[in-house]
């Protein structure tokens, strides 16, 4: 018995990747020092597209991992990054994968 009552519905992350509501980054995320699971949203994946794609992403990732390894433990990790021309607040929180595993998604600071 749920202790809510019984769910009506749910959207699992592998249903938001499949979509391409997230976008796994996890090979360029493991090239970073990253050893779990690694997504970015949708507006994040559009706002990189260019032709420096993987050169914002890579700075997206290593400002990331900086900041985990400055900020210690913590499952929400808030940092800005510089894409393009503008600074941007972004926001990436650890949480358990479909199967409870941890995995990692990093989106702007408005999102959830």
């Amino acid at each position: 018995m749920e202790p809510f009552g019984e769910v009506i519905s749910s959207y699992s992350r592998a249903q938001a990747l499949e979509d391409g509501v997230l976008g796994d980054v996890s090979e360029k995320a493991r090239e970073a020092g990253f050893k779990i699971p690694v997504a970015i949203t949708e507006r994040l994946h559009n706002h990189l597209e260019g032709e420096s794609y993987n050169g914002r992403l890579w700075d997206v990732l290593n400002v990331l991992m900086f900041s985990i390894r400055q900020s210690g433990a913590g499952e929400r990790i808030y940092f800005k990054v510089k894409i393009g021309r503008k600074v941007e607040d972004l926001w990436a929180v650890c949480g358990p994968g479909d199967n409870m595993e941890p995995v990692i998604t990093i989106m702007f600071q408005d999102e959830d």
